[in-house]
């Protein structure tokens, strides 16, 4: 209860209210006590100790109290000394404050006394200013005569001698200036005519050395090599003048043409020299190739001039002029104003290619900025691109432009010169292996090839940019090839005679389209490795394809035009008699295919598959045209054994022409004989079942015509066998290649009508 009582005193304590740090210290050291004792006296034994230890803490406490006392009485003892101190100052304060009274009373009184003597003051200024001039006099009556004599040692070219006359006159100007007007405020209009009057040649003698001194500068590369004293007095005189513009001044006034600022003057002279010595002339000369001249001009002089700049021009300057960077600074910038200009034009091919190789080779490169005689002062890399990464890439375009429309018109005419060799009575020329051939590959490869690596001597975007226009300009050829082949074979409709060897250059053109395709590759940039090979565009390998496909169209139409007369005798009882026909048609493919042999391997076999699939074919066409029907079985038979015999001997022709008998059509002319022996007409379902199943392009207009052809169908049996066949539709299998689909059936014979009258 006591302790509750007390905590609630303590509490409710106003020193508590005013200090609530103390009641925070106090907690902590309650807190901090707490912890000792439990400490200390966790165990019963040890509080036989108790009260020694309270003894020793009222020892402590009664210590600290004493100390505390001490300390109170102390700091009282110096805030006493220190109010008394503060009670003395203030009493000397309000001493002071009445003696300045009293002395401020009496300058008020005195003021107008002091007024009286501005005359007296002004005359003291005025008799100063006249002892200034008198003192000066020796020196100001030769102010004409060191004008003259700077003005004779600048004529004798002696610059250090003329300059340092003008600073003599200079220093003299400025002192007069400053002893007429005290050092303090502006001079008045008189005394400033007066000293302007007197040294009134000044500004001319400094202008006249300015002349001199710009003109030293503009020649100084010249000068460096011939008298260098010249241009190291200019560099002298520049170096004075940049210390008068900053040095501190003992009095306001600023003098006449100062800063004069003659080190940005002397690069600037620098840098218009640079502009008038090379950017002047228009290096594009419309006459002539004046660009390619031009930058071959600056190549060279800038070189020089900026090795005499680093072996010698840079011994005359200070070093903190950085005089080989300066100039090297001076060229470059130069060289991008002019260079933006130039590629702004209609430039042509050449200027282009020129321009192109000049900026990003020639000039970073060894033979120009890069040279072993400028390192390591100048560093091109710090200079930056001499023209922006979007006026290169508009050059780049701009140039492939061009390239594109010589190479499509050097192509045309190429084509030209072709079309026409095609006319001649001269069969083309042949390879050692005996296969036509002529120069047209060669020709087109070698022109694409070239502008490719011409392109690669600039940069490699540019190179895969003419790279990707040759492949564009290729495909576009072949497509006019195409066009050519199409007129040609128009023409020689019209007159077989023309072409004279009409057959030997469309080989000749289907072996061009082969080492075209072989020689692709080769213009890939970097070229084509065995490891990986350059790859042929899409577009253009269908171009190449259908190239291909219009030459061996129209020489399958020149066969087909010398077989058509033999086609044109089958089916016929003439033909059931003997094997003339057949014997026929193999000599005019021998003969044929002894032509087309002049073609390469690939095409060769290409043709020969073609040839044999058109004879089979138009073979078929010709049985199914109705112009025979069987009248017996006995013809039946005869027709079916003049059909098996036909094809056994075109199969060994073409066995022995090369095509293996697994990859030749004919068979389906023994499979149609087959239809056609059949002795029993109740059959004729299940045989027709299997025809169908092997070749499932055939069509019901077919059957029914081959069922014609036997004679002995009738209506029912083939309405039988159409029925089982619209029951068992048929898919064409993915690798089979369609026979009866190219074999249009002929339309049903109509009935003869009357006028317009309707057909029963």
């Amino acid at each position: 209860m006591g302790l509750a009582a007390e905590r609630e005193e303590d509490a409710s304590s106003p020193r508590e209210e005013g200090w609530p740090e103390a009641e925070k210290a106090e907690k902590l050291a309650r807190g901090a006590a707490v912890k000792w004792a439990s400490g200390v006296f966790y165990r019963p034994d040890k509080l036989e100790g108790l009260g020694h230890y309270r003894s020793r803490e009222a020892q402590r406490n009664s210590s600290i109290q004493s100390r505390l006392k001490s300390t109170v009485q102390s700091h009282l003892e110096g805030v006493s000394a220190g109010l008394e101190q503060l009670r003395s100052a203030a009493g000397d304060v309000r001493s002071l404050r009445r003696d300045l009274g009293a002395v401020w009373w009496q300058l008020r009184g005195s003021a107008g006394a002091f007024r009286s003597l501005e005359p007296l003051r002004a005359v003291a200024a005025e008799h100063a200013q006249l002892a200034a001039v008198v003192q000066a006099l020796p020196q100001l009556s030769s102010v004409r005569d060191l004008l003259a004599q700077s003005l004779q040692l600048l004529h004798d070219q002696q610059l250090l001698e003329a300059h340092a006359g003008l600073m003599a006159l200079e220093r003299l100007r400025d002192k007069t200036y400053a002893q007429l007007g005290g050092g303090d405020g502006p001079l008045g209009e008189p005394a400033v005519a007066a000293v302007e009057s007197l040294f009134r040649g000044l500004p001319e003698l400094s202008e006249a050395l300015a002349q001199q001194l710009w003109c030293t500068v503009g020649r100084g590369v010249e000068l460096v090599q011939e008298d260098p004293a010249r241009f190291v007095a200019a560099v002298r005189i520049v170096e004075r003048e940049e210390g008068l513009d900053g040095a501190p001044r003992a009095h306001r006034f600023l003098p006449p043409g100062r800063p004069r600022a003659w080190r940005q003057r002397f690069y600037q002279v620098l840098e218009e020299t640079v502009a008038a010595n090379h950017f002047q002339a228009d290096p594009v000369d419309p006459k002539g190739p004046g660009l390619g001249r031009h930058l071959a001009v600056l190549q060279r002089d800038i070189l020089a001039e900026l090795r005499v700049v680093k072996d010698l021009m840079a011994q005359c300057c200070p070093p903190h002029y950085d005089i080989v960077g300066v100039c090297t600074r001076l060229y470059h910038r130069a060289l991008c104003a002019q260079l933006q200009g130039v590629a702004g034009r209609d430039l042509d091919k050449q200027e282009l290619f020129l321009l192109l190789v000049w900026v990003l080779h020639v000039y970073p490169g060894p033979e120009m900025m890069g040279h072993p005689d400028l390192l390591p002062e100048v560093q091109v890399a710090a200079l930056g691109p001499l023209l922006p990464a979007e006026v290169l890439d508009q050059m780049e375009r701009a140039y492939v432009g061009k390239v594109k429309a010589s190479v499509a018109e050097w192509m045309r005419r190429t084509l030209e010169v072709e079309v026409k060799e095609w006319f001649r009575d001269e069969e083309p020329e042949m390879d050692h292996l005996g296969f036509f051939q002529s120069a047209l590959p060669v020709i087109v490869m070698q022109m694409l090839g070239e502008n490719i690596r011409v392109a690669s001597l600039v940069t490699e975007s540019l190179q895969q940019k003419v790279h990707a226009m040759a492949l564009g300009e290729l495909e576009a050829f072949l497509l006019r090839l195409r066009e050519a082949l199409g007129e040609c074979g128009k023409e020689h409709q019209r007159d077989p005679a023309r072409p004279q060897h009409y057959v030997s250059y469309l080989l000749a053109v289907l072996n061009n389209t082969l080492a075209l395709s072989s020689s692709i590759p080769t213009l890939h940039p970097g070229g084509a490795s065995p490891a990986e090979p350059a790859g042929i565009p899409p577009s253009l390998t269908a171009a190449l394809d259908r190239t291909q496909k219009k030459a061996c169209r129209l020489l399958l139409e020149e066969l087909l035009a010398e077989l058509q007369p033999l086609y044109v005798q089958l089916p016929s009882r003439k033909w059931l008699a003997g094997d003339q026909l057949v014997t026929s048609m193999c000599g005019v493919i021998d003969k044929y295919m002894s032509d087309i042999s002049h073609a390469q391997k690939p095409i060769f076999s290409v043709l020969l598959a073609e040839s044999e699939h058109l004879v089979m074919s138009h073979y078929v066409r010709a049985l199914l045209e109705k112009k025979m029907v069987c009248r017996s079985a006995e013809e039946r038979s005869q027709l079916s054994a003049r059909l098996l015999q036909d094809a056994s001997q075109l199969r060994e022709l073409f066995h022995n022409l090369g095509l293996a008998e697994s990859e030749q059509s004919l068979e389906v002319i023994c499979a149609l004989q087959e239809l056609i022996r059949l002795q029993d007409p109740a059959l004729l379902s299940l045989e027709v079942l299997g025809f169908v199943t092997k070749y499932p392009d055939v069509s019901d207009e077919h059957i029914s015509i081959v069922l014609e052809l036997r004679g002995d169908v009738s209506k029912e049996a083939r309405n039988v066998v159409l029925e089982m066949m619209a029951q068992n539709p048929q898919t064409l299998p993915e690798n089979y290649r369609p026979i009866f689909s190219s074999i249009l059936v002929p339309a049903p014979d109509l009935p003869f009508c009357l006028g317009k009258s309707k057909c029963a």
